[in-house]
């Protein structure tokens, strides 16, 4: 039997029902929406605060606000930890919706505990002990998901890996067990939802997550080959499915009692496109440059051995890692046939609304950028300079490189002497001048222009731009053996160490190599980071974080002295390091 929920169904009578987390992500939606439909009188349970506040800009608030007026909707402050609390609130219900909260703190696993498990067996003992009929529980596809393998069309029938790395996912694939063991035990009927990956505005996980990543120019970034599919859930329709499976309990559908479905949105995608959408809409790079699973993994793991007593997220790294490099799709031909569930919003009105929900983290600056200057013309000066070597006018790039590679050949290929082949050269270059100057005005039809006096000469603005530039060498070389001297910067010292050794190792050859491999460098380096400027400078983020994280493991080793005396070192040049990542960025 298949039941559907719409607006007629449902406005015939008032029916009571309990939100367990109402005030959470998806908890808003899903009482926004039994608001929408009518027929619901809802009592709204959350532990976030003892009283209710509401945000007026916000829709769903702005109509719980009203149903509280009309006695439509009602808000208790519930302690999931605390039974006689949920029995309070859970008297003369005839439906129950558990929506456990999400923002907990994964490595307090005492009170997550309370809060997933026990919280599960005193929702279900205040369910049996005030007749409620019906128990819906939001859980999620992750406890199918452990990252060992890919999940393609992944049915009712999969089976749970039954022991996770992750704690809350493991703590939530135990409540789901009791949750569908409890059915009907004292004429309690239980259901459970499965959303895959949901999303929606007031996401306080995914979104804001990406966002951050962005911020930090880490979404450049794609993890593995960028090719695994997800499924995505849009919040409403998560809300929607709920209802879905209170109807259908309702009608004591042996079929759905004490069964666990998959929720999506019907609309497989991949996973990197999911989030380019995301975060092109929001105003940010795209990803675009892909990394191999195994080398973020190596950064996260030495980052997380790096700051063991700094772990903020609630969300562990490693497992976002598989999530964004495995295939995980689902089918939810179940909830279809026996839930009578279908998508309300379709994924790319969800996106949109998502966005647009979030348009307070937009990055406005992101599209200026690229009337900028690139970062090679800068260093090039972005004069003549800068459009030879970036190849902008082909002709004279070619002319210049065609000139350059006669006077290597001329100097280094020839056989002769450094000073015989400049000697050679002064005198073919006089005698050039010299035939120019007693040649006639018109020769063979052809007009013999004259050169003017100004190509021997050398301005006093000239002079002075190349002195500046001598002096800011020499004054920068000065400081650098100024701070070799106080002992102030190992970085440096090993920068010096290395420029001397190599500079050795070219001598063991002949000035043609160091020459020729300059020659190449100016005509091929920049024009390469000038066309790739965003997925080079990204790569040296990467390389540069995981140099940094392997510094700080190392350092736990050392003794203790060495280790404080480069820690305050380290300390000393954090500015620097810091605007290093900001102008790569």
């Amino acid at each position: 039997m298949v039941v559907k929920t719409t607006a007629n169904d449902v406005a015939t009578e008032n029916r009571t029902c309990v939100v367990l987390g109402g005030r959470g992500f998806l908890g808003r939606s899903l009482v926004a929406r039994l608001l929408r439909l009518g027929g619901w009188i809802v009592r709204v349970a959350d532990s976030s605060s003892h009283s209710l506040l509401t945000d007026p800009s916000l829709a769903s608030d702005s109509l719980l606000s009203n149903a509280l007026c009309s006695g439509q909707a009602s808000f208790c402050h519930v302690d999931v930890r605390d039974t006689s609390q949920i029995i309070k609130v859970t008297k003369g219900a005839d439906v129950v919706f558990y929506m456990e909260p999400t923002d907990l703190d994964i490595h307090d696993f005492y009170n997550c505990y309370l809060i997933i498990v026990q919280g599960a067996k005193n929702v279900i003992y205040a369910c049996r002990e005030c007749r409620v009929r019906r128990l819906v529980y939001n859980s999620s596809a992750d406890v199918v998901f452990d990252g060992s393998r890919d999940i393609l069309d992944g049915d009712f029938s999969f089976i749970c890996p039954g022991k996770f790395k992750d704690t809350l996912i493991d703590l939530k694939f135990h409540a789901e067990g009791l949750i569908r063991l409890a059915n009907n035990i004292d004429g309690l009927l239980t259901c459970v939802l499965r959303p895959s990956n949901v999303f929606g505005p007031c996401d306080t996980q995914f979104v804001p997550l990406l966002v951050n990543l962005a911020k930090a120019g880490l979404s450049k970034f794609i993890i593995g080959s960028g090719e695994n599919m997800s499924d995505f859930t849009y919040a409403e329709n998560v809300a929607h499915a709920h209802i879905c499976a209170a109807e259908t309990l309702g009608s004591r559908v042996v079929s759905v009692a004490g069964k666990a479905f998959f929720i999506t949105n019907l609309e497989p995608i991949m996973f990197w496109e999911f989030v380019s959408l995301i975060l092109g809409g929001l105003g940010y790079p795209r990803p675009y440059i892909k990394v191999p699973t195994w080398m973020v993994s190596c950064i996260v793991s030495l980052h997380q051995c790096s700051h063991e007593n700094l772990h903020n997220h609630n969300v562990s790294p490693h497992y976002m890692l598989r999530l964004a490099s495995r295939t995980r799709t689902f089918d939810c031909s179940a909830a279809q046939n026996h839930l009578g569930y279908s998508p309300v919003i379709s994924l790319k009105d969800g996106i949109n609304s998502t966005i647009q929900s979030f348009s307070h983290l937009a990055n406005d600056t992101f599209y200026t950028k690229f009337n900028e200057q690139s970062k090679a013309e800068k260093m090039l000066g972005g004069g003549i300079v800068a459009d030879i070597l970036l190849w902008r006018d082909e002709r004279r790039t070619f002319a210049c490189f065609f000139v350059l590679v006669l006077l290597f050949c001329w100097f280094f290929l020839c056989g002769r002497t450094f000073a015989s082949s400049l000697a050679d050269l002064l005198l073919l270059v006089i005698v050039t001048l010299y035939g120019h100057g007693i040649l006639s005005s018109k020769l063979c039809g052809y007009a013999v222009q004259e050169i003017p006096s100004s190509c021997f000469q050398v301005t006093v603005s000239d002079v002075q731009k190349s002195l500046r530039s001598i002096a800011c060498i020499w004054n920068r070389g000065v400081r650098r053996i100024t701070t070799l001297a106080k002992g102030e910067d190992w970085c440096e010292f090993f920068k010096v160490v290395f420029s001397l050794y190599l500079i050795k190792y070219m001598q063991s050859y002949s000035l043609a190599v160091p020459f020729a491999m300059a020659l190449v460098y100016a005509f091929t380096a920049y024009f390469v980071y000038d066309q790739y400027e965003a997925e080079i400078d990204a790569f040296r983020l990467l390389m540069f974080c995981c140099m940094v994280e392997l510094k700080e493991f190392l350092w736990r080793y050392l003794p203790l002295p060495i280790s404080s005396s480069l820690q305050n070192d380290n300390v000393l040049h954090q500015p620097k390091v810091a605007a290093r990542v900001k102008e790569w960025k």
